[in-house]
């Protein structure tokens, strides 16, 4: 079996902080321990289908707050990226603590997020399992490039750019998805999404509860 020059580099496994190698990370960030659980809007509010308005003040208080909120309320509901628009709050700006498919961990936050993605004669599509917090208990087969690059501002108005591969790439563009008013249902089929909405139905109030006890296991 051949091996290429790029696989064969050595591969720095320690967590990602806002891109950026780091030698620890906690289970729990310290945003979300600051923060206090919001409700997660649901497929069908119409603020989850309307674009989101861009960030204009930075570094504070209110946006930092809005953080912390979001990445307790990710935590709580178990996902790996939450928007903005998902906690009712219409502004370009996603949380994320999410594992690549070398199961480097990727923590951070991006305001105002612009998705660049492969030119499409070297895209490679994958089609792989997805969920959303904002249909709970429903997943999916969506296709998705195995490699994009996200590029925004910190809370503070400093630039990032973000890469990600596999599964950490299908979670940068789901989350900047949902900042221009969509969701993996609208990548779906008819057939598909209706299956999904099904899903949802039966499966969305062991969600909420399973969602409420891990806040009260929390104290909040």
């Amino acid at each position: 079996m051949s091996v290429s020059h790029e696989q064969s580099r050595p591969v720095d496994r320690r967590p990602r902080l806002q891109g950026r190698p780091v030698d620890s990370c906690p289970a729990l960030s310290p945003e979300a321990e600051r923060g206090s659980v919001r409700r997660v809007t649901v497929v069908g509010e119409e603020i989850l289908s309307r674009p989101c308005q861009e960030v204009t003040e930075f570094g504070s208080a209110g946006l930092s707050a809005l953080i912390d909120d979001m990445f307790l309320t990710m935590y709580v509901a178990d996902g790996a990226g939450l928007a903005a628009n998902q906690v009712g709050v219409g502004l370009r700006l996603f949380v994320y603590d999410c594992p690549d498919d070398q199961g480097i961990r990727h923590v951070g936050h991006l305001v105002n997020p612009v998705l660049d993605l492969p030119d499409p004669r070297n895209r490679r599509l994958i089609d792989d399992f997805e969920g959303c917090l904002s249909v709970p208990g429903a997943g999916m087969t969506v296709p998705r490039t195995d490699r994009a690059v996200v590029r925004g501002l910190d809370k503070d108005g400093n630039p990032l750019v973000i890469e990600g591969t596999g599964y950490f790439a299908r979670c940068l563009q789901h989350e900047t998805d949902h900042l221009f008013g969509h969701t993996y249902l609208d990548r779906l089929s008819k057939r598909d999404r209706k299956d999904a909405l099904r899903q949802m139905e039966e499966r969305r109030e062991e969600v909420f509860a399973l969602r409420a006890a891990k806040a009260a296991g929390l104290g909040r």
